[in-house]
């Protein structure tokens, strides 16, 4: 599962990572992306082939719906029935897109409830992920424009974490996956070598907090050598 992340780079530094061209949408960094708000998202011009940088809001709303407040609106789509799927398998097929991220969070089980872990490219190096996105219109000329971020089993690294991980495509993946006619071949788990974790605070917990104060480390709370006491 991919639930929060992190986007703190600017929009200009994204543009030069991915190539995209045309105009940047005016995104602030945010350390804490959460369901529903706006982020960046690389998608290909349909008549230019050119890579385009938009804002869209994050939770697929699929283009059929008749009313978005009738219809789930999911952050994830599982690699493994994305291609069939009714609410993912027109996106996949004709709309895919990545989501550039400079980290995610994923919460573990522990003594004293879930603790939040931030993940990131272990050379620091911004990750591109699998995502899918749609665009909605209302009767009265709305659009709302969406994405969600495709996961699969999660690799032996984050397995200590989680069981789903989102897609991390490589760079020499991102053509494929925009304009190929194989995507689902570019659906499996990063390398192990390529993530690193660390336990952060509980402060990204809320949507409200945001900031990079979020993504240092704090080590997890000391257990009394007895255990945790009983609930």
């Amino acid at each position: 599962m991919c639930g929060r992340y992190a986007q703190f780079r600017s929009v200009e530094a994204i543009r030069a990572v991915f190539g995209t061209t045309g105009p940047l949408p005016n995104l602030a960094p945010n350390w804490n992306v959460s369901p529903s708000q706006m982020a960046p998202v690389v998608r290909r011009h349909p008549e230019t082939g050119e890579r385009h940088l938009d804002a869209l809001r994050w939770g697929l709303l699929p283009h059929w719906a008749r009313d978005p407040k009738s219809v789930r609106q999911p952050i994830n789509a599982r690699a493994e029935t994305v291609a069939t799927a009714p609410t993912f398998r027109d996106a996949f097929a004709r709309r895919r897109c990545i989501v550039p991220v400079d980290a995610f969070y994923e919460w573990k089980q522990a003594p004293g409830g879930k603790r939040p872990h931030a993940i990131a490219a272990r050379d620091g190096e911004m990750l591109g992920l699998a995502g899918l996105w749609e665009g909605w219109r209302g009767e009265g000329g709305e659009v709302i424009r969406s994405f969600a971020i495709i996961t699969a089993n999660a690799n032996a690294t984050l397995r200590a974490l989680h069981d789903r991980m989102p897609v991390i495509l490589p760079p020499d993946a991102w053509t494929a996956w925009l304009e190929g006619d194989q995507p689902a071949e570019l659906l499996r788990p990063a390398p192990d070598d390529l993530l690193r974790f660390w336990p952060v605070s509980t402060a990204v917990n809320s949507p409200r907090n945001n900031g990079p104060e979020l993504l240092e480390e704090v080590p997890p709370p000391a257990v009394p050598a007895g255990g945790p006491n009983p609930a």
